[in-house]
């Protein structure tokens, strides 16, 4: 039983399931792995680096003809990266944090489809207001950077405000059941990160990708520890999932201190500098219970389709049977 959805049905893709669009993971031959396989691939283009996304969609090009797009940080990019995103002619554009309103019409007037993720009632709002193609509803179980909505209780409030613009579900997601559960809480389809971390395509290191294969949600806190360390101007309303280490324990409880510590900040840097897990930012959200191996991007888009669908199926039959 293949899960046919509004998403599917928009990008003519086989599965509801969309590359998460993270930075410094989601380069052009995971993106293209992941479209290859029969979703939609997103390269995380971040705060929009030109050389950068030029090189990475060139790679997403010569890798698939298969629909994939761009994602773009709405509080760290200009119209300059909004156009260079544009001229490389994706998909879908998918904006992420912070307000998309002065880059709404571009994306709209090239005629490409607007995904806006959020993480309150409020902003899913306004992004329907703004005309948004596709609403993605983002709990905090979600690794990387987010707010404190979960994602069980957040998509379905999400979904009841948007009418008939489709809704994915992020945040937590890393198997077919999970996507399965999103499809019942009326999602379109899921966004997955976590997952597509632990592939051959990612842009992660070996000693990265054991560091998430061996972790346990218990490892993983939020907080913004790693971005005042490193001088991040992310908003400060957006706190950031990642791997406990022994830096962010350290300072989990005393942000403020951390801020006026330059010795800390020297530490840190010459702990990341040096390649030491006990300093190096992993991003990474809850499901890491359920990543145990690494795969190849398309095989796991299979698969997670398949569980999906079988999940589905069997729920169907233990009611029926009750």
């Amino acid at each position: 039983m293949a899960l046919h959805t509004a998403l599917t049905d928009m990008f003519g893709i086989e599965h509801p399931i969309v590359l998460a669009p993270m930075g410094g993971v989601a380069g052009g031959l995971l993106t293209a792995a992941v479209s290859e396989g029969g979703g939609l691939g997103m390269i995380g283009s971040g705060g929009g680096a030109r050389d950068w996304m030029r090189r990475e969609c060139a790679i997403a090009r010569d890798g698939t003809e298969k629909p994939w797009g761009i994602g773009l940080l709405s509080w760290a990019v200009d119209h300059g990266a909004i156009d260079c995103a544009i001229e490389q002619q994706p998909a879908a554009i998918m904006l992420s944090f912070g307000d998309p309103t002065p880059f709404v019409d571009a994306v709209r007037s090239a005629g490409i489809p607007l995904m806006i993720q959020v993480t309150t009632l409020a902003d899913a709002q306004r992004a329907l207001d703004l005309g948004a193609d596709v609403v993605v509803a983002q709990g905090a179980e979600a690794g990387g950077h987010g707010e404190g909505r979960g994602t069980l209780p957040f998509v379905p409030t999400v979904v009841d405000v948007a009418g008939t613009t489709p809704v994915l579900a992020a945040g937590g997601i890393a198997d077919g059941r999970g996507l399965a559960a999103a499809v019942v809480l009326g999602a379109a389809g899921a966004v997955i990160g976590t997952r597509f971390e632990v592939t051959t395509e990612a842009l992660l290191s070996a000693e990265e990708l054991k560091a998430i294969t061996a972790a346990t949600a218990a490892d993983t806190v939020r907080d913004r520890v790693l971005d005042i360390v490193r001088d991040s101007p992310w908003p400060a309303r957006f706190t950031a999932r990642t791997l406990r280490n022994r830096f962010t324990d350290a300072w989990h409880d005393d942000e403020d201190g951390l801020q006026a510590d330059a010795d800390a900040r020297v530490e840190f840097r010459e702990g990341v500098e040096r390649g030491d897990l006990d300093y190096m930012p992993i991003w990474a959200g809850e499901a890491v219970d359920l990543i145990t191996e690494l795969d190849t991007a398309a095989a796991l888009v299979a698969r997670i389709a398949d569980e999906a669908a079988r999940a589905i199926s069997g729920a169907h039959d233990r009611i029926r049977g009750a």
